[in-house]
């Protein structure tokens, strides 16, 4: 039985990967600052500590008799959706609390047998992000490098080390970039959640046509990820002789107006936009998968509606429950 540690477990992708690592027949330790918030762990083991602490990522790679972990998946990270990232007032927690957790992983490459590392389509740069209808980012477009954000500068951080830490030690890393995930069980509410999540939760608690806000104009566009997709690509990916980085993204982009729009119909809500000055990033980003078609010999292709359908109907259904536990208050 292969066994797999899976940090940010706690989290939306992370906590998804716990289960189907278990499906898959994994041994699994989850490690995180948090249990998942919307349903029990599947991990056969759950640490809840703080991975930017050495010591604790120590004890998280601690197997009896000294074995070691089969595959290591990095996914902690400080994050969020646009309103935790673009503002700049989270700047330093995320530059240095990312970064902290993988250094320390990469300092402890001895104790484990292969390495995943999550990286992010933010590491790509402003110039090739400025139109809206952007053809695709190609993985070496990363270079010459000026991310929108100091999240992007860090995940690109992130990458570089792990593939010094393959170069002089000799242990296998995987490197995915990944673009926008969206699906059932993540954060809806509070200012960490996405596009899609946000849209959802203001749909839900709109009366048919009633007004909700869009940040900027709206004609930003973005292609979003089923999470189903996400966690396809990482397994393959792993299971490939490939590092890349490597994109893992749908093609299939839309502007956040026509997302909230998609978003209406789905809810058979007839729902008016009204734009207004908020943090939106760079204008159009999506995803270009030649190198993944060519060296996994498969891309995502899940239609974005039937991804949104999903998520609109868990959401409206957190949203009621939202409802019922204030009017039982």
């Amino acid at each position: 039985m292969k066994k797999a540690l899976v940090c940010g477990a706690g989290g939306f992708i992370g906590s998804h990967l716990v289960r189907r690592l278990k499906k898959e027949g994994y041994w699994v330790r989850g490690a995180d600052l948090k249990y998942p918030e919307f349903s029990k762990t599947d991990a056969d083991d759950f640490l809840k500590i703080d991975l930017r602490y050495l010591e604790n990522c120590q004890k998280a790679l601690v197997l009896p008799g000294g074995e070691k972990f089969d595959e290591v998946y990095q996914l902690a990270a400080d994050m969020g959706g646009a309103g935790y990232i673009f503002t700049g007032e989270h700047d330093l927690a995320v530059m240095h609390n990312s970064a902290q957790i993988n250094l320390n992983f990469a300092h402890l490459y001895e104790k484990y047998k292969k390495l995943f590392y999550s990286s992010s389509a933010c590491v790509y740069p402003q110039e090739v992000q400025m139109d809206p209808k952007n053809p695709g980012l190609k993985e070496e477009m990363a270079y010459p490098a000026h991310p929108d954000s100091e999240y992007g500068w860090e995940k690109l951080f992130s990458e570089r080390l792990y593939l010094s830490m393959m170069r002089n030690t000799g242990v296998p890393v995987r490197i995915a970039r990944f673009h926008n995930i969206f699906g059932p069980e993540g954060t809806w509410e509070g200012g960490k959640e996405k596009a899609p999540a946000a849209i959802c939760r203001k749909v839900a608690y709109a009366k048919d046509g009633d007004t909700i806000e869009i940040w900027g104009d709206g004609e930003q566009t973005r292609s979003f990820l089923y999470i189903d997709e996400c966690l396809e690509g990482i397994r393959r990916l792993v299971e490939s002789d490939f590092t890349g980085p490597v994109n893992i993204g749908s093609e299939e982009d839309i502007t956040i107006n026509n997302l909230a729009l998609m978003v209406a119909e789905i809810a058979g809500k007839k729902i008016n936009l009204k734009h207004i000055p908020g943090p939106i990033g760079v204008r159009g980003r999506n995803s270009e998968n030649t190198l993944i078609k060519e060296k996994l010999g498969w891309a995502p292709n899940y239609p974005l509606k039937k991804g949104m359908e999903k998520t609109y109907a868990w959401i409206e259904e957190q949203v009621k429950k939202k409802i019922q536990e204030k009017d039982n208050y």
